[in-house]
């Protein structure tokens, strides 16, 4: 069994199931950004959290071990097709050096952590049209001169 093995159980028991997945990490005290990364394999989660949501989901015991289990983080590095993946890749690739910019002229030069990091996804409602809210905060990690 591993994390892909684990991924499609969890979204099949999920969707079987009629769970979120703010409810699946409300159910085991972690924020919903972290535990969707972990349950889709990017992550891993504090063996106590894995015991819990394999519990929770009714999931083979031999899945919290493979929860828990550090990450090798690889992804496509094609562009996406799935129109909201896509997007969010257009979006780094028109506003990526403009971010890069900001960034190194607020903090110096340096980079933004994705360790040391906190995100949130929110449905903000509007009158013209819903919106969605990305909002990250990540360290800021200078780079050091020897």
């Amino acid at each position: 069994m591993n994390k892909v093995d684990v991924a499609e159980m969890i979204i099949e028991k999920k969707k079987t199931a009629g769970l979120t997945w703010e409810g699946i990490a409300e159910s085991i005290g972690m924020s919903p950004v972290f535990t969707t990364s972990a349950c889709l394999g990017m992550n891993s989660l504090p063996r106590e959290k894995a015991d819990l949501l394999v519990k929770t989901l009714a999931l083979p015991q031999e899945a919290a071990v493979v929860l828990a289990e550090f990450p090798t983080k690889m992804f496509n590095q094609t562009i996406p097709t799935d129109p909201c993946i896509y997007r969010l890749y257009e979006i780094v690739g028109v506003y990526g050096d403009t971010i890069k910019e900001l960034i190194q002229e607020k903090g110096g030069d340096g980079i933004m952590s994705a360790i040391d990091f906190e995100m949130y996804v929110d449905k903000i409602p509007d009158p013209k049209g819903d919106r969605i809210e990305v909002k990250m905060s990540g360290k800021f990690l200078p780079y050091k001169a020897w």
